[in-house]
């Protein structure tokens, strides 16, 4: 099972008060258990396989037993062979046996057909859980990111409460009019607002993810992470070129259109197999009962056994002519094996086309997250000064504010990128598996 391995890390237990707490890889795992898509798939894999069971036991010969029972009313030929007013009974009793010698290898070419199938089954339940984790990976950092900006919203009410408490000395001391803490006490409450907007969406971020986990009870469901700069040290950017060379050889989508197309190319073996001989081999034993009314009749079970016959037989048939049957399944067959061979085609496009766009989104997200950690430097600067402008009574509680909210601002940007950047190493990360 194929999994997004960010870093090993351990839970932590969790106590009675606390959320459980699941990491990545455990998010993955549930995921993957309970996903009724997978389970679907994984039913249609059993079925790939017993008709790849069957295709095999085609070879082995079948054998069939026979009991019959045949009343005659009327005129019938008699012992003598003449025709009597008689009744009669027969009884007759037989096991037989036949195996095919020779198809054309059309069983041969059917158990190889059969054989792609469920190779091919097995590549799209990868395929299924390749897009189950894409999808747990998705939500999961979006609540790393929740969790995130529920942090710097927490913090910034924190450096408020700060402010309002040096604010509220001044006011008692009577260096400041008790009106200069109004302006504060408004930033407070729009910065609270705030926070209880950032815990909403942490919960539905956290709601989503469980729904994606199909859990049945997630009351007190949380996440438990690495940061994600741990995640950043691990992702390495890679040429699309050097991915894209990889996944044609490791992508379950590559490999089950791969599949279907030798399953389709057996196919065709197969109908053209039609035109040759076919030879089989069959054994019969037999014995029977016969009772005919106003005769003398020898015991049952003396008929039985002097009535024993065995027989041993060849069969061949040849095809001569079945009304075109034969030429349009082989032209039919070939049709389906040429569209597999564009499917294969379609989706290498669809790949590669991928895998260009979450390179060039990637190296978008980097070189964003890499302005938002200049603008971060910039703006805790620009709020250091107008907090000593305001300290110093050189600033108006509205430049302070301002600078405050671009810094807030500017942390939620650098957290959004931050976390897409992550996104998108791991998307690159995915295609190249």
């Amino acid at each position: 099972m194929r999994t997004f391995t960010i870093i090993a890390i351990f839970c932590c237990l969790s106590t009675m008060a606390q959320a459980q707490q699941y990491t990545l890889e455990e998010c993955i795992n549930i995921a993957l258990q309970n996903n009724r898509n997978i389970k679907q798939q994984e039913l249609s894999k059993a079925q790939r396989q017993i008709a790849y069971s069957q295709a095999r036991n085609d070879l082995l010969p079948s054998v069939n037993a026979s009991a019959g029972q045949n009343f005659v009313f009327g005129r019938s030929i008699g012992l003598d062979n003449t025709y009597q007013n008689t009744n009669s009974s027969q009884s007759s009793f037989g096991v037989g046996a036949d195996i095919t010698l020779f198809d054309g290898l059309r069983m041969k070419h059917n158990i190889d057909a059969k054989r792609a199938d469920l190779s091919a089954a097995e590549a799209d339940l990868e395929k299924f859980k390749d897009e189950i984790e894409m999808s747990v990976a998705t939500a999961f950092l979006q609540v790393l990111l929740q969790k995130e900006l529920l942090q710097i919203a927490s913090e910034q009410i924190q450096l408020t409460d700060s402010n309002m408490n040096r604010r509220k000395e001044l006011i008692k001391s009577g260096k400041m009019a008790h009106g200069e803490i109004y302006e504060l006490e408004a930033q407070r409450a729009r910065e609270e607002q705030n926070r209880v907007q950032a815990e909403s969406n942490l919960k539905l971020a956290l709601l989503d993810l469980a729904q994606i986990m199909e859990l049945e009870d997630f009351s007190d469901f949380n996440v438990s992470a690495p940061s994600v700069e741990s995640i950043l040290s691990e992702g390495v950017l890679l040429s699309t070129s050097d991915i894209f060379q990889t996944a044609l050889l490791t992508r379950p989508e590559i490999k089950a259109a791969e599949y279907r197309l030798q399953s389709s190319e057996k196919e065709v073996l197969m109908a053209k197999s039609q035109l040759y001989p076919s030879l089989s081999f069959g054994a019969n034993f037999g014995t029977g009962y016969y009772n005919m009314s106003g005769r003398s009749n020898d015991p049952f079970h003396t008929q039985i056994r002097n009535n024993m016959s065995n027989s041993l037989g060849f069969s061949l048939r040849i095809p001569i002519f079945n009304k075109f049957q034969t030429k349009n399944s082989i032209r039919t067959a070939e049709l389906a094996a040429e569209n597999n061979r564009l499917e294969i085609d379609k989706v290498k496009i669809d790949l590669r086309k991928r895998i260009e766009q979450a390179y060039h989104n990637a190296l978008g997200a980097q070189s964003k997250w890499k302005a938002t950690q200049k603008s971060e430097i910039s703006g805790q600067e620009a709020f250091r000064f107008a907090q000593e402008k305001f300290d110093n009574g050189r600033a108006n509680s509205y430049e302070l504010f301002q600078a405050k909210s671009n810094l807030t601002q500017t942390l939620s940007d650098q957290a959004q990128a931050k976390y897409e950047y992550a996104f998108r190493l791991k998307i690159l990360e995915l295609l190249k598996k």
